[in-house]
Parts: C-alpha cells; structure tokens; sequence
C-alpha cells in the first residue's frame, strides 16, 4: 500500500509533501521521492532509498521550490527498492506516482519500445508515464493524454500526474486502490487517505471506481469511468493523528473490504518479482525449504481458515504433508512434533494467547517455528524463528477481513517457494502460478463491483433463522468463513459442511425455504458441487450460489440467485471468493441494525485463553 500525495498550492510545496508523507510510513515502504514543477516550468525530483530521512536529506541538500507538486512512499513490486525504481517516474513533459500493480504492463512495455519509447527501469509504473508522454507527443492534452491511457491499463491502481509548463494542474485517477481529495482555501489536495492530508483540511472528496479527477487550485472536475463529469459528495473527515477514519463508508469493515485490491497488492509486492514472475521471499530462512517432510500450521477462527486453503495448496502444489489445528485444541492435545521440523503459526495481531501457546510448544519441540503476522513489533513475531509479514495496515473492524484475503495471498506465494524447492513446481508452472496472484488486485476490485447484488440478495438472507454453507475442495474453507462471518455479524445460526458430506448427515437439516449458500470454484469438482447442490434444492432449500460466469451457466433453474465472482485460475479462486461470502455477511448484518465493527462479546485480538 504506498502513499500517494500532492499539493497544487500557492508556495514551496516539497517539505509539505514530505511531512503528508510521514503520515503515510504506517503503510509500509523502501523508498520515497517527491518532484514539483519548478517556477521555469520544468519537472524536477528528489528521490532515495529507504526511510523518509533519507528523503529529507536530500531535499534539504538540495531542495526545490515548486508550488506544485507530488510525492510517493514505495513498497517495490516490480524491480528492486533502488533510487531508480522509485517514484515519481518522470519524463521532461509528465511525473507520474502509482500505487497498485499495472498487470498488462509487459504487453505495453513492448509495444511502447516498439514505437520509440523504451523502458529504461524494471517498473510497471514507468509504462504509465512513456504512455502518457506518447500521448503527449501526439498532441493531446494532458486530460486527453490520461483520458486515452487508463483505458488501456489492467489491474488495480491510483495515479496522480503533474505536467510541465502546467502550474494549476494535477491529475487523480483510481482503480481498485482508493484516493482522496482535499479542499484547501485557494489550494487543493491528493493523498491516498485522509490521514495524509488532515494537517492540511477536513474537506475530503473521496474519488470512487473509474473516477478521474482534473485539480486546480480554486477546485476540480471528476471524470466517471464513461468520461461524463459528475459530482462527489464532499465529507468532513475525522482522520487525525489518534484516529482512524472511515472515509465514505458506513463502517470500517466496508472501509476494509474494499481496500482488499490494495492490501493484497501491498502484501504480494512483498514475496513475488513479478517482472520476472518469480517468487522471491526476502526472509532467511533457518532450514532448507526442501527439507521438511511435513508442515504443522496452527491458528484460530478467520486465521485458522486460511490455514485450511493453505492446507489443500501446500498438498496439491508442492506434496507436503500438512496438519491444521485450532490453536486452542493444538496445546492440550500434546501432538508429537518431530525435533527439526518446521510449525507454521497464523495470526493477524500477533497475540492470539492461544496461538502464542501453540508457538511455545512447537517451539518446545525443537521445530522451527515460522509466523505469519500482521504487526512485525508483535509478540508472536518476537518469538519466532522467522517473519512472513501480511501488509494489509491497520484493520479496525472486528471481523478480518482485509487480514485474511493478504494471509491467503502470503501463503499462495510460500506455497509457490515450498513446490519449487521440492521439484514439484517447474518454472512455467510457477510463472502461470504468480501471474495468478499477480492478477488477485484486479480480479477483487472486479468482484467487489457485486457489492450492490449482494446487498439484495442479503435482504432475503437477513429474514433466514438458520443458514447452511457448503463448498467442496478449497471452497469448503470459504463455506466455513462464510458462515463463521454470518454468525458473528448478524447473530444468525449458520453452519458449513463439506458438500459431499451432506448425505451423512447434514441434508437432514434442510427444509422448505432454508438458505443454501454455495462456494462452488469451475475446476474438477465443479459438476459434483452441483451435483450436490441439487441434491438440497430437491429438498425446498433456496440457494444462493457464488461462483464465476461459467459455473453460473452450468448451475440450472434450481437457484434462486447467483453471485457471479470473476473468473480466475482456481488455485487463487478462494481469494477471490472470500470478498463475496465477506459482503454477503455485511449486508445481512447491516439490514439487521446490529453492530457490524463491535459484534457482541467479540473482541478484534483475543489476548487470553
């Protein structure tokens, strides 16, 4: 999640732009740069590695005295964390910063060498600037330039742009990955959330999907998707220095559901090279990934889930072993732990008592203890032989959300690591495989386009006494964090089950007019999840299937509503599908009235037994 910034302002805009920066670190980032158009009319940047210090080192060596301009905190995803590589990427007529992955960028990387723009770094986002700057050449406008570009661009992302000889014009787009902005008194703003710009003004006009934004500084005019100006509603943030805010939204936890593009481009921008379509873990590791003959993954409630996927992964992709314990049954149960093996621990805070527990006993053992966290200060990072960090930022709402689709990715990507130090995952197996992940940022901003169905669909789920959930393969774990998301938002009793486990048992529950929720994935078990799912409609149960275009037309008449979710590989399927199981229980809870940040007797990190 890097942090984008910009001023359009009435003097030196750079220090201003370095200290809305600052409030930006918490997102995470390896390098940071500013440029401003200097009162000549041309581009000028400051960039450097590593922390803002840095930054300010150089500004203050060498410093610039623009008063207009825009800054950037990267976290590197294609191309090292090199002064080269970081933003803003500039050519003499444009500066362009970007936060997200551009997925297409090999495709428009050759075609722009092709046709006398050559790439001169390993960036995804120095294809948006030759595009523009072709553009440019061409004769459009700067509007007209970014206006025929971000069509031609795939993924999920935010951009901002500055133009030579253009002292009043800043230009914002979005994509999956949120913007802001600020009115000021004969200045305006741009900032990736309000936090960067709440020393500056509480005036916040958040730019929604497609939206492009032309930025003076007596105002602005916002583009829709179809290019047609429209209007935005202007807020009153409460973002500060203490407080997180929830900008548009209703609640943090749809605040958090719809930052999914960001976050799990943040966390996979961390493991994979994707200009190369590599995994490529930073962390040294104690042990030989080849080595283990088996993986003990531990965990509670959404976390434990993600176990469950990693589970049918690590043992699909790279033929290892896999055992899963609820953390709270894993202690007591005192499993026999082979000394040198490796224990896989998951938590979001970094303190789940339990799961701290399950640690110390494997670490008892003599394994080696990896830890999948979201706060590197925490506890369980502390006791751990070795970090794979989950870079989603702070996640408010009590029901994880955002945590748990960038665990998925985390372990998508070890996952990978595992399979092609054990021979099992070739080079162009694992090239489909990360090209697969790297596509998850798009794909969720696609998916969450559904939002405004499943708030429908929910209305009739919200009526419902007892829901059941099913799903076969990886979807089984979707089937249960759909229900465990259900019951601890809207307090409805809802339960999951392997589909084919429904005859031996389960299929009793059903009854006329019961609510079915199936996760079915187009893969191999597609036509037996079907199979199944008539099984309970030839029983009166009403069921809402969640699956892709394909599946849908697969499904019959025997549904009574279909959430179509965009059609990925299925490896990466599950993370897709959490977004709609997440919005299906919003939704449900919403039309409730209950409290969907603070569910009853929950609490977001549960610190003792």
């Amino acid at each position: 999640m890097c942090g984008i910034v910009g001023i359009v302002g009435t003097g030196p805009v750079a220090n201003r732009l370095h200290d809305a920066l600052q409030r930006l670190e918490y997102r995470g980032y390896d390098s940071a740069g500013v440029a401003t158009l200097e009162p000549d009319g041309t581009l000028v940047r400051r960039r450097a590695e590593g922390k803002l210090a840095n930054l300010s080192a150089r500004l203050e060596k060498d410093p610039l005295a623009g008063a207009i301009g825009i800054g950037h905190t990267r976290w590197a995803t294609h191309g090292a964390p090199t002064e080269a590589n970081a933003h803003p990427h500039m050519s003499a007529s444009v500066a362009v910063v970007h936060n997200g992955i551009i997925e297409n960028f090999a495709a428009l990387r050759d075609e722009l060498a092709a046709t006398g723009y050559p790439a001169r770094t390993e960036t995804d986002t120095e294809i948006v600037t030759l595009s523009v700057t072709r553009e440019l050449d061409r004769g459009a406008t700067p509007g007209q330039a970014v206006a025929k570009v971000l069509p031609q661009l795939k993924g999920a992302f935010a951009l901002a742009f500055l133009f030579r000889g253009f002292d009043d014009l800043l230009i914002a787009a979005r994509q999956g990955s949120p913007l802001a902005i600020g009115h000021g008194r004969g200045e305006m703003f741009i900032g990736s959330d309000a936090f960067a710009l709440a020393p500056f003004t509480a005036k916040i006009t958040y730019l929604e999907e497609g939206d492009r934004a032309e930025i003076h500084r007596d105002g602005m005019t916002i583009f829709d998707v179809n290019g047609k100006p429209v209007d935005r509603e202007q807020h009153l943030s409460a973002a500060s220095a203490l407080m997180v805010d929830k900008g548009n939204h209703r609640h943090f936890m749809s605040m958090e559901i719809d930052q999914q593009p960001e976050a799990v481009s943040h966390t996979l921008a961390h493991y994979l090279d994707m200009a190369n379509n590599k995994v490529d873990l930073r962390e040294q590791l104690p042990f030989d990934l080849a080595g283990p003959d088996r993986l003990t993954i531990t965990a509670c409630g959404t976390a434990f889930y993600a176990g469950l996927v990693a589970k049918y992964w690590f043992e699909r992709y790279a033929r290892l072993p896999v055992d899963v314990d609820v953390a709270s049954e894993f202690r007591y149960r005192e499993p026999p732990l082979e000394k040198g093996g490796v224990s896989l621990v998951i938590s979001q805070s970094g303190e789940t008592a339990d799961t701290l527990a399950a640690l110390r006993y494997a670490r008892a053992a003599g394994q080696h203890v990896m830890a999948m966290v979201n706060v590197a200060e925490s506890t369980i990072a502390r006791e751990s032989d070795v970090i794979f960090p989950t870079l989603c930022g702070p996640e408010i709402g009590v029901a994880s959300t955002k945590a748990f689709t960038s665990q998925l990715a985390a372990l998508g990507a070890l996952v990978v690591a595992f399979g092609r130090a054990r021979g099992h995952i070739k080079p162009r197996a694992e090239a489909k495989m990360v090209a697969a992940l790297t596509g998850l940022p798009g794909a969720l901003s696609e998916a969450l386009k559904a939002d405004g169905h499943i708030e429908a669909v929910a209305r009739v789920l919200s009526r419902a006494g007892d829901v059941l959930y099913i799903g076969r393969g990886t979807a089984f774990p979707l089937a249960l964090e759909g229900a465990l998301k259900l019951k601890e938002l809207s307090y409805i009793h809802a339960e999951a089950y392997p589909a084919g486990e429904l005859k031996h048992g389960p299929i009793a529950l059903i009854d006329e007019g019961m609510p079915v929720v199936v996760v079915a994935t187009t893969d191999e078990l597609m036509e037996k999840t079907i199979s199944n799912m008539h099984e309970v409609a030839a029983r009166g149960a009403k069921i809402i299937l969640i699956t892709d275009r394909q599946g849908a037309a697969l499904a019959g008449n025997d549904v009574a509503e279909i959430i179509v979710v965009p059609r990925v590989d299925p490896f990466v399927a599950p993370i897709v599908n959490a977004v709609a199981v997440q919005l299906l229980a919003y939704h449900t809870a919403v039309h409730m009235g209950t409290d969907v940040d603070q569910p009853r007797n929950l609490a977001k990190s549960v610190t003792v037994e």
